[in-house]
């Protein structure tokens, strides 16, 4: 399995990048074709018949592909935006360049048939890092029986080891979702789910490839910003404050495979608003990182298992009580304000079978959040060993400590450990050092996963003492062990047509204090349905049970008492596919709450316009009934989005949350103007509904934005 073999042919022109395929290479080069089911029929030849080619010159790696359809009138194509997730749900078409064939990492490129552009990096097969970027393109066509695309991905836009002649690891994927199809060039096993293309261990090898020699590798991107800025609740206040700032990122490729990233006077003006949460729980929320700066090479930095796909162990992403060891929110941000970046630098990628990460980062004092400037260090090795594992270790540093004085360090070594198709290990020990907290200030883990398509199991250990602090990390609570455990059966029935998989799970979740008290267990039992056409339906059941050791403040005028609750509550969810012109999730819960009731209902989905237009609204309606008060909280929300081409956007979020008073706007215009330069217009403003009328204006922010890339 995966030792498939393609090789690359090479042109002595360029490619007209047009995805109409009527070069006379297409008809001289035999495709490469044969793929193979994922789902529904694991192994099973596609249904579809998809033809490939690769190419190269001087200067690109070509893929080429024709995407037969026998139904094509059912394509489901409606996503223009680039890096949108949306392009995953339509019929896409897929490949992954691993260029070091460590059979771990790689690089992924897809598109779908009206030309949305997606790329990420796959690191050790376990994250897909969605909002790397970098410097390629795609043309599409649709014809009567399909559609046809062309893929170019400048040699420069890659990082692969040393000599001309490479031999690198390659897969195709194929998606029809009028069928719900998953296709590959090889073999991929039905348990990896959506999740199959990053099983970089078994693509197929390519061969044939020569790549330029080595040139500077040098890419300087300035930026000049402009904005205008009303704060109300400033000291003194602000009101249509005009100001401008510009710097500069430099990337420059140390060799093929280690590259330093350096950034002078950083600005984020382009980042779009954090989506507002509703927390009915004692904990902090967790808000993910959209900096650009920041998200290339977060899969090298992830430690532990730690980082947001979800609730149980390793399998469906790490745990949410996981602590994060770095978590680069801490840096340039506090309270939700920004404080300025002066410069920092970064040096990430491979080095044999060892990959490195380090970054330092220095900020500067900002008086209205009471920050200090900063310095934040972090760094990263991982090795390689067996198969599919890897061994490693993580430094970070922050100076002075969150508390204004002293520093703190943290310290850990972990592993994860992948075994034949579907068993995973990961286990982690770290230490931190903190002034004024000499007690257990360590946090492990270990976990085990067994994703059989069938049958699954999960156990999970997590210490945390009472003093761990990881200065430049996130912790949702602190100073408990937890257990988990879980077990999952999912058949196929082949007596129902219209289902394609049943899933049972039971889970019982047990964590205690440092003193070991119970504090929070939880038992669910879990039924899903997945329907042939993309639909799938869930049922939960659970039994909770809550140990307040002080009371806290659920909202600002409800306090829940100190003592221990028992509560059990069910909910039911249902997801509509994506081929349809209204999509999303519907959910239901009820039950009890503390010593009281708690209804919720909400929709999260997408209204398709047209592949240009479309509108994704959300509404979440929480009705809390307890014995010191009763409230109802509501967030809605509302993106519209309008892809002129896929590299020009105009985009909407716009947010209303009656617990936090808040009523959000931000509106931003992307162009990509050439590619990997930008241009910005971004408008923001945030509103307190608590006033007569409408909204009051609390801040607001008219920012334009230009970015220059150049290469050498």
């Amino acid at each position: 399995m995966g030792r498939t073999s393609v090789r690359a042919t090479r042109i002595d022109e360029a490619l007209s990048i047009d995805g109409r395929l009527d070069e006379s290479v297409y008809s001289s080069i035999l495709p490469i074709g044969d793929f193979i089911q994922q789902e529904p029929a694991e192994g099973a030849p596609a249904t579809e018949r998809t033809e490939a080619w690769i190419f190269f010159d001087s200067g690109n790696i070509y893929v080429s592909a024709r995407c037969w359809d026998s139904n094509p009138g059912e394509m489901v194509a409606s996503e223009l935006r680039r890096d949108s997730f949306n392009i995953f749900l339509n019929d896409n078409f897929a490949v992954t360049l691993d260029t070091f064939y460590d059979r771990r990492n790689a690089f992924l490129f897809y598109t779908n048939p009206v030309g949305g552009l997606s790329d990420g990096y796959i690191t050790a097969e376990r994250d897909n890092n969605r909002d790397w970027n970098t410097v390629w393109d795609a043309r599409t066509q649709i014809f009567d029986s399909g559609w046809t695309v062309e893929i170019v991905i400048p040699f420069k836009s890659l990082r692969y080891g040393p000599g001309a002649n490479q031999v690198w690891g390659i897969n195709f994927r194929r998606v029809v979702r009028s069928k719900n199809e998953f296709s590959y060039l090889t073999r991929i096993p039905a348990s990896f789910g959506g999740r199959g293309i990053q099983k970089v261990s078994s693509s197929a090898t390519l061969v044939g490839l020569e790549v330029p020699e080595a040139g500077r590798n040098l890419e300087i991107k300035p930026f000049a910003i402009a904005t205008m800025t009303t704060n109300r609740e400033a000291e003194p206040p602000l009101s249509n404050k005009v100001d401008g700032d510009a710097g500069f990122d430099l990337k420059y490729g140390i060799t093929r495979g280690l590259t330093a990233d350096f950034t002078v006077n950083t600005d984020f003006a382009q980042v779009e608003d954090d989506e507002q949460q509703v927390n009915l729980t004692r904990f902090s929320l967790f808000f993910p990182e959209k900096r650009e700066f920041f998200l290339e090479g977060q899969g090298i930095f992830a430690f532990g298992g730690a980082g947001g796909r979800g609730r149980g162990g390793p399998g469906w992403g790490p745990p949410s009580l996981t602590p994060v060891v770095f978590f680069s929110r801490r840096i340039g941000l506090k309270e939700g304000k920004s404080v300025p970046i002066r410069a920092g630098g970064r040096l990430t990628g491979r080095a044999g079978s060892y990959t490195i990460g380090a970054l330092n980062i220095q900020t500067a004092d900002e008086p209205s959040v009471d920050a200090l400037g900063t310095n934040y260090s972090v760094f990263r090795l991982k090795r390689d060993v067996f198969n599919r594992s890897t061994v490693g270790f993580i430094l970070t540093n922050r100076s002075p400590a969150s508390g204004g004085t002293g520093s703190n360090q943290v310290a850990g070594l972990d592993a994860a450990f992948s075994f034949h198709e579907n068993l995973n290990i990961d286990a982690f020990y770290a230490r931190s050092w903190t002034p004024d907290r000499p007690g257990d200030a360590t946090s492990y883990r270990a976990a085990l996963d067994y994703a059989h398509d069938l049958y699954g199991l999960q156990l999970d250990h997590l210490h945390l003492g009472e003093d761990f602090n990881p200065g430049i990390g996130f912790l949702r609570r602190g100073n408990f062990r937890r257990e988990f455990g879980q077990v999952r059966y999912s058949p196929r029935p082949r007596s129902i047509e219209w289902i394609r998989k049943v899933s049972w799970e039971a889970s019982l979740e047990y964590i205690a204090g440092g003193d070991g008290r119970l504090e929070s267990r939880q038992a669910q039992l879990e039924t899903s349905i997945e329907l042939e056409n993309g639909d799938r339906w869930n049922f939960d059941y659970t039994r909770s049970y809550e140990f307040l050791r002080e009371g806290f403040d659920i909202t600002d005028d409800v306090v829940i008492p100190a003592g221990g609750y028992g509560f059990q509550n069910v909910s039911t969810s249902y997801n509509l596919g994506p081929q349809r012109w209204l999509s999303g999730n519907l959910s239901f819960e009820y039950g009890g709450f503390y010593d009281g009731t708690r209804a919720t209902a909400g929709y999260r989905g997408r209204v398709e316009l047209s592949h240009r237009l479309a509108v994704e609204p959300g509404i979440s309606i929480n009705r809390v009934r307890l014995p010191w008060g009763d409230f109802t909280l509501q967030l809605v929300s509302a993106r519209v989005n309008l892809a002129l081409s896929p590299r020009m956007l105009i985009g909407s979020l716009i947010q209303y949350s009656s617990g936090a008073n808040a009523f959000v706007t931000n509106l931003r215009f992307r162009w990509e103007y050439k590619p990997g330069s930008d241009f910005f217009i971004v408008y923001s403003d945030g509103r307190d509904t608590e006033g007569v009328g409408f909204p009051r204006v609390i801040d607001r922010t008219l920012a334009f934005k230009i970015t220059r890339l150049l290469r050498f």
